[in-house]
């Protein structure tokens, strides 16, 4: 069961002795592994699975909520993140975030041990001053205040910001401290990280929606673009599609992308900043930081340095089902010209949920769906509670005949 996030940081009392680990210099020793060739990886191309965009879910977002919510989890699989990675001082180091993570991390002292327990159960208590206008998260963690309390190293403040925080440095202090809270609550429900991923990728997501609505009685057109809107001229409203192979759809509600609209039918709104990100896919031989085992799941932070934007990475392992053995997936990005928003999925659910109210606002958004031996199909009799013993109708008295074998 998880573990109250209240109860999860209380435990966080005097942290243990450094336990020891094996170096990374010892799995440089086994042998080398057989290298996969570009024919190889064409050869196998079915069985990798590429998002667009890859995104982590937290495990007490909004997403998992609403799957859990309306059983659309049992149509999915998931695995843990295993580890929260970044990059500090030209190596890559994990993150210690869960208590056990903590007493056996290597990169911090016994006393580092304690000053972030004691920050992190801080953060949890939100006080008026964190409510209000404050300065930087940045500012927040090298105060001489916060100094003067903690003594935060370098090495945490590094943690904190960048990987648990997951801010920038001129990101509001509210704002960090929302988001850490956020972290924290989500350790503890399914792993020592806050975050999952779906097994086969993230398009796995809308499948499964898909899914429970086909067994509802959901119609889906596969390969059927559609040509057209027919307009009522009165109210103005799309009561009809033309696909592209002319047939007409009547419709009491038409949603879509504001991507597939013609120029002179976007209305841009001005409140919106535009946000131009770069991205990239790669896909390698082995894992950014080797270790026991090959089949991690990373989030990866790579700080901004001397004006250098920020980029974040993903990195799958062939356990996700979107690689073949002996390769890793990494989804990198960054931003251009605007802050970059965390690798994680927070508005999606709640734009669905405004549509949605907006076109049924009597009906409940993703009800939970009955278990299929409560189903009663139309025209089908209610199953018989009072064991064998019926009444025999004219029809059951009929003396009942084998059919003849067909010729």
């Amino acid at each position: 069961a998880p573990e109250d996030p209240q109860s999860f940081l209380g435990q966080w009392e005097d942290p243990e002795e450094d336990q020891t680990h094996p170096s990374v210099a010892s799995f440089q020793s086994e042998p080398t592994r057989k290298k996969i060739s570009f024919a190889q990886l064409v050869k196998e191309g079915r069985r990798f699975n590429i998002d667009l965009v890859s995104k982590l879910m937290f495990s007490r977002g909004s997403l998992v909520e609403l799957l859990i919510k309306s059983n659309v989890s049992r149509y999915a699989e998931f695995k843990n993140v295993t580890r929260i990675l970044t990059y500090h001082h030209g190596n890559v180091e994990q993150v210690p975030c869960s208590r056990a993570d903590v007493f056996a991390s290597r990169q911090l002292s016994v006393v580092e041990k304690r000053k972030l327990m004691r920050f992190l159960t801080s953060c949890m208590e939100e006080t008026e001053e964190q409510q209000g206008e404050c300065p930087p998260m940045f500012q927040l963690l090298t105060s001489s205040e916060t100094n003067r309390c903690l003594h935060l190293g370098d090495n945490l403040q590094h943690f904190l910001l960048h990987s648990i925080a997951m801010a920038s440095p001129d990101t509001p202090t509210g704002e960090g401290l929302a988001s850490t809270r956020h972290f924290l609550r989500c350790l503890g429900r399914y792993g020592n990280t806050p975050f999952l991923f779906p097994v086969y990728g993230l398009g796995e997501i809308p499948q499964c929606f898909c899914r429970m609505s086909a067994v509802f009685g959901g119609v889906y057109c596969l390969r059927h673009s559609v040509q057209c809107l027919i307009v009522d001229k009165d109210t103005n409203r799309c009561k009809a599609v033309v696909d592209s192979r002319g047939q007409r759809i009547n419709c009491s509600h038409f949603v879509m992308e504001d991507g597939y609209l013609v120029g002179d039918r976007k209305k841009m709104d001005t409140s919106l900043r535009l946000q131009f990100l770069s991205r990239a896919v790669l896909i390698t031989d082995a894992s950014v930081l080797p270790g026991e085992s090959d089949q991690q799941v990373s989030m990866v932070t790579v700080p901004s340095t001397d004006g250098s934007p920020t980029v974040r990475m993903v990195e799958l392992c062939s356990s996700t089902m979107t690689c073949i053995p002996g390769t890793c997936e990494f989804y990198l990005i960054t931003h251009l010209l605007e802050p970059l928003p965390p690798p994680c999925l927070l508005c999606p659910v709640f734009q669905a949920e405004l549509i949605f109210k907006k076109m049924l606002p009597e009906e409940e958004f993703c009800p939970p769906a009955p278990n299929p031996e409560d189903i009663i199909y139309d025209g089908e009799p209610p199953s018989s509670t009072g064991g064998e013993e019926e009444q025999e109708g004219p029809a059951d008295q009929e003396e009942q005949h084998e059919p003849e074998p067909l010729n």
